[in-house]
């Protein structure tokens, strides 16, 4: 079975569609990230300020998934003009021929709905995306605490190559934006694996 056989048989049996994230998808979409990443991993004003990095022109990097109607999977993408390296990239480690990297902030597909291939095409649709928007690679920071490891292991079948790991990665959010991580106690101390996927 092809790639098209596989993912027509899935929009098939649960009815799902993609479009670029839009405002009328905002509140589905904290809701899914809350249930699953924790409370308060994403407000309506973090969501909005994602909403605008997504976009070079009026190419919009950033996509859902949908089941009638419903947000059942996001990606959110920040195009790679629209925000800056920190303490947790280290591009030193980068290969050389990588220029311009878009930023690979968030994907989520609705427990219910994993292992259905809707990750991966969330993933191919914002790469398309960030392909035309001029990037040539996409960073990501994983969650190395996800149940089963599911998010390195995707990102990784997926062409993600680990950069290095850092410690605490969500602390601060924890601390000061009131980040709720379900799998800490106290305050966050996930690790996080910096994760380049070329393109």
């Amino acid at each position: 079975m092809t790639h098209t056989d596989t993912h027509q048989s899935i929009m098939a049996r649960f009815d799902i569609s993609y479009a670029p994230l839009a405002p009328e998808h905002f509140s589905g979409v904290i809701s899914l990230g809350n249930k699953v990443q924790g409370d308060n991993y994403l407000t309506q004003a973090l969501l909005a300020d994602y909403y605008a990095k997504s976009f070079v022109g009026d190419i919009n990097a950033s996509w859902v998934a949908l089941n009638r109607g419903k947000v059942v999977g996001f990606r959110l993408t920040f195009a790679h003009t629209q925000w800056q390296f920190d303490k947790w990239c280290t591009p030193s480690l980068w290969p050389d021929m990588i220029e311009h990297v878009c930023y690979f902030k968030c994907n989520t597909v609705d427990p219910a709905m994993q292992g259905e291939g809707i990750g991966s095409e969330l993933l191919r649709k914002s790469i398309s995306c960030a392909k035309a928007q001029g990037a040539d690679a996409g960073l990501a920071h994983i969650w190395l605490a996800s149940p089963n490891n599911s998010a390195f292991k995707y990102f990784t079948k997926n062409g993600g190559q680990l950069i290095k790991k850092h410690a605490n990665k969500w602390r601060y959010a924890s601390i000061h934006e009131g980040y709720d991580c379900p799998v800490c106690s106290g305050y966050c101390e996930c690790e996080g694996a910096e994760m380049l996927l070329s393109f």
